[in-house]
């Protein structure tokens, strides 16, 4: 018998179980991995964003699906606490581009080992097996099963993530224990993960990044996401910090209804292009057309760019009449790619979709069909756009849930 179980030790788990334990409980701490905090050692390409330097506002603004939800767990630890907790514990932190805030270390081990040695300072145990089902009596969770066995509690936490990287632990498995309590699943997508499409360019530039480039995303003819930075194609279609945002704001994938455009010259107004490749034709008049545009491309783009200008690569500058600049420099500030799909969920960084928040407590995390059983983190349908923002769900909705446990 122990106070409070919980099923996982990821980012959620691992705070929870240490404001539990602070807060004078027994906990009970189950991880099928060997290690705790998997899926943190590879976040942040392994710097591991913790949360955002920036106001509850901004937060929920980065929220596109139920932010309202977190209003509650903000307000009882933000982002500013986050960093608190951290730097009490020992982890010098650092604010980069866009408020994103890493180690100084730049390593998520920092973090993980931080984490680590608090819930063993705290005496948390924890069992690295694989809870199996949760045990109900009278409309209350008591405990859970795990390889036969019965561990009984007074509460029990679900904070086993999603079922996005799934080689990290994240393999469904709350959805599955909340399930058979009686709550809804709503529908499960892939989230911040790399998008197909069908144009043959793609697998053509495959590894080509492409930095300082603004990416704007269009639901048919509507503009949802517009954004500077960084993006890669791939085998598949394209990849990169750009794309993986711009994928959180895809709701309903669908035949021809979403488009990529890709302004290469952000910096430069339609205007100050043209006048910047008139400079280049007049340095390269007798030149190929293909040749003399090398010092305002990409190389491997070059070829691409011709063939949709529909401007012969062998024709000379000098021939290029004004509406075929034109049509090249419209190009160069729109350059369009189709999505048809996402890549797997396995591929994504979180999972959109979850528990439904109209079955759950905003102010205490706890379940409202079953007494004592509570929710944190991923497993939550509630996912936010890159940028440290799910990092600091996950620890809000944990520290929110630990008061109660």
């Amino acid at each position: 018998m122990t106070d409070t179980i919980i099923i996982g030790a990821g980012a959620a788990g691992c705070m929870a179980a240490i404001f539990a334990a602070r807060y004078g409980k027994s906990v009970l701490v189950f991880e099928p991995n060997e290690k705790i905090g998997r899926k943190l050692r590879i976040t942040g390409k392994g710097r591991c964003n913790i949360t955002n330097n920036s106001t509850v506002e901004e937060h929920i603004k980065n929220i596109p699906v139920n932010s309202r939800f977190m209003y509650s767990a903000f307000s009882s630890f933000s982002a500013e606490d986050t960093m608190n907790f951290f730097e009490d514990l020992g982890v010098l932190l650092k604010t980069e581009r866009g408020n994103r805030v890493f180690p100084v270390s730049d390593k998520a081990e920092d973090i993980v080992d931080s984490l680590d040695k608090e819930l063993k300072r705290l005496g948390v145990k924890i069992i690295h097996k694989r809870v199996e089902s949760l045990i109900i009596e009278n409309s209350s969770v008591c405990g859970v099963t795990v390889q036969g066995r019965e561990y009984r509690s007074n509460s029990v936490l679900i904070a086993c993530g999603g079922k996005s990287y799934p080689n990290t632990g994240s393999t469904g498995d709350g959805y599955r224990l909340a399930e058979s309590a009686g709550h809804t699943i709503t529908e499960l997508k892939p989230s911040l993960v790399p998008l197909i499409s069908g144009d043959k360019f793609c697998s053509e530039l495959m590894g080509l990044s492409l930095r300082n480039v603004t990416l704007k995303l269009y639901d048919r003819e509507k503009l949802i996401f517009s954004e500077l930075g960084e993006m890669l194609f791939t085998h598949f279609g394209v990849s990169g910090p750009l794309v993986l945002s711009a994928s959180s704001h895809i709701r309903e994938m669908q035949k021809n209804r979403y488009k990529i455009i890709i302004d290469l010259k952000p910096a430069l107004a339609p205007e100050q292009l043209d006048a910047r490749i008139q400079r280049d034709f007049a340095e390269n008049l007798n030149r190929d057309f293909t040749n003399g545009i090398r010092k305002l491309l990409p190389a491997k783009l070059i070829p691409i760019i011709v063939k949709l200008s529909d401007i012969s690569p062998e024709r000379k500058i000098n021939s290029i009449t004004k509406e075929e600049r034109r049509k090249f420099r419209e190009l160069m500030k729109s350059f369009p790619i189709k999505i048809s799909g996402f890549r797997p969920i396995d591929e994504a960084i979180i999972t959109s979709g979850g528990v439904s928040v109209k079955e759950i407590s905003p102010k205490t995390m706890e379940s409202k069909l079953i007494n004592n059983l509570f929710f944190a983190g991923e497993v939550i349908d509630v996912d936010a756009y890159t940028g440290g923002f799910n990092l600091q769900i996950a620890f809000s909705t944990a520290y929110t849930a630990a008061l109660y446990l």
